[in-house]
């Protein structure tokens, strides 16, 4: 059916494939909200600060 070869060619794209979608899942739901939470955060600090800073004057 198939030849050594092709076998090795076959799991190297399943493997690439694989790798991908992990990764994929991974950063969807762990890094890019971590990253977009964190973002937010900074800037509320940032708006408070501002209008902190504007109140004393």
């Amino acid at each position: 059916m198939f030849e050594f070869d092709q076998y090795l060619g076959f799991l190297a794209i399943m493997t690439v494939l694989t790798i991908g979608f992990w990764l994929m899942i991974f950063l969807l739901t762990f890094v890019i909200p971590y990253w977009l939470g964190g973002s937010i955060i900074e800037l509320i600090k940032e708006k408070r600060e501002a209008k902190r800073a504007k109140s004393e004057k």
